[in-house]
């Protein structure tokens, strides 16, 4: 019995050394295997779904309007084949910028300023036409956005209105 040191001790025991390394190993696979699957469950809970959503696409939420008017109405008078003529443009600005708006309020003079200069420059014929008044209301919006970009840095209006024209 001197032989069988590994299974039987001088007192009679068995040793179980092989059993208990057999047992620790087989905890650790089982306990490696369980980490792994709760690290893929928690993969697949927390990745979410890799395609995206983008078959339908979302409507964009366009802001309310908000209008500014240039009180008072714009007055501009011509020279007409030697008869004086007045055009009055009452101008609403169109914006869904609410920051930019406020921003706006302190070039008001500046705006003002220069749709005079622009309408001033325009020729009376050309302003009696429904595709002149709709010319001129294009020319009325870039120049004031090409003002607001230089001075506050975005354009921050959509368009000039004219809510009453008056051609005299």
């Amino acid at each position: 019995m001197a032989n069988q040191t590994d299974t039987v001790e001088e007192d009679g025991q068995e040793k179980p050394a092989k059993s208990r390394k057999k047992l620790f190993i087989l905890i650790g696979i089982g306990l490696l295997a369980l980490l792994i699957s709760a690290g893929g469950v928690a993969y697949f809970l927390l990745s979410g779904d890799e395609t995206p959503e983008e078959a339908v696409p979302a409507e964009p939420v366009k802001q309310e309007a908000i209008y500014q008017a240039l009180d008072p109405a714009f007055v501009v008078n011509y020279a007409v084949s030697g008869r004086q003529r007045y055009m009055q443009v009452s101008v609403v600005l169109m914006s869904r910028d609410p920051e930019g708006m406020a921003k706006l309020n302190q070039h008001l003079p500046l705006i003002r300023n220069q749709l005079v200069m622009l309408f001033g420059s325009e020729e009376f014929e050309t302003l009696s036409t429904p595709e002149g008044k709709q010319a001129l209301r294009d020319k009325a919006t870039l120049a004031v956005k090409a003002l607001l970009e230089k001075e506050v840095g975005n354009p921050v209006i959509e368009s000039v209105l004219f809510t009453n024209m008056v051609l005299q």
